[in-house]
């Protein structure tokens, strides 16, 4: 079968497109509970801080691929069918949460004990003072390097080419396979994450300045 520029280009979008999706779930499943951890994490009880502690480190001293191979192969060990679309998800949304929880710790903790000094003479409780108080004054300092780690999370999806899920790299191989032209088709596929990389290390250096300037 003959493919034609556009075959390619065509087929690679679909791949670009799985691959954003991927992103987004991630995101969006590591956003949550990334917050989970984080609060944990700076938790008034030690055990649960030891426990965020532990999960964090887990997920951040280990490879992403050997966490898709444990959740991909260690799901279908249960007795469990899964497709290479869920543990995708599954195993980058628990890879993003580590580091997001990381990172949207220190920005809770940049923000001055004064801060939940007064909060506490309000009679606010613990969960009233991070939420009412906390959170929003750290949501300011931890936008420009929450953009920044999504580059991170995009060329992480790559590597879930290795369980069989088809995004732009998996798509990208297959069409190498068939057109024999692995230079153009890479090529492509570099410039599809470059599209998405670009705009994301832009807005996280334009958000940097910008909050910066405003502190």
């Amino acid at each position: 079968m003959d493919f034609t520029l556009w075959d390619i280009v065509r087929n690679l979008l679909t791949g670009l497109q799985w691959t954003l999706a991927l992103l987004l779930v991630a995101f969006i499943g590591g956003g949550v509970i990334g917050l989970l951890v984080m609060t944990m994490r700076i938790s008034q009880t030690a055990a649960v801080r030891r426990l965020a502690r532990c999960y964090i480190e887990l997920f951040q001293g280990t490879p992403l691929l050997m966490q898709l191979f444990l959740v991909f192969f260690g799901v279908a060990l249960m007795g469990v069918d899964i497709s290479p679309w869920v543990a995708a998800a599954l195993a980058l949304t628990l890879f993003t949460s580590a580091y997001l929880a990381e990172i949207w710790r220190g920005c809770v903790e940049s923000i001055s004990n004064g801060q939940w000094e007064a909060s506490a003479s309000l009679a606010l409780t613990p969960f009233e003072q991070l939420r009412y108080v906390i959170l929003p004054q750290a949501l300011r300092i931890a936008v420009a390097p929450t953009v920044g780690f999504s580059v991170q999370v995009v060329k992480g999806t790559a590597v879930t080419s290795i369980i069989g899920f088809t995004e732009l790299t998996k798509t990208g191989g297959m069409l190498a396979n068939v057109t024999f032209q692995p230079f153009m088709v890479y090529g492509f596929v570099a410039l599809g994450y470059f599209l998405l990389c670009y705009p994301l290390s832009l807005s996280a250096r334009y958000l940097e300045r910008r909050l910066h300037a405003s502190a």
